[in-house]
């Protein structure tokens, strides 16, 4: 399922147009980022938790030439999901 899929089947399942279920899921993606860029957690009841965490640097290897690398430190967003939903496929 694609962005456009999605969000078609979020205004089925809603009951609003498609237009407007894009603006939601935009909203929705926005505001967790303006949240992680702050520090803050997103917790979301019955679904899951996004937050930032930090990747420390570290060696690598160039597979095309062998040769060694150093990777820097980087910050990646990550969705922990929670036990409610976990359990809906099990």
């Amino acid at each position: 399922m694609n962005k456009g899929e999605f969000i078609k089947a979020i205004a089925a399942k809603a009951g609003i147009t498609d237009k407007d279920a894009g603006k939601a899921f935009d909203a929705m993606a926005a505001v967790v980022a303006d949240a992680l860029k702050e520090g803050d957690k997103v917790q979301l009841a019955g679904f899951g938790t996004f937050e930032l965490k930090s990747k420390p640097e570290r060696d690598g290897i160039n597979p095309l030439t062998g040769e060694k690398v150093k990777i820097k430190a980087s910050k990646a967003p990550s969705l922990k999901f929670g036990k409610t939903y976990k359990d809906l496929f099990n």
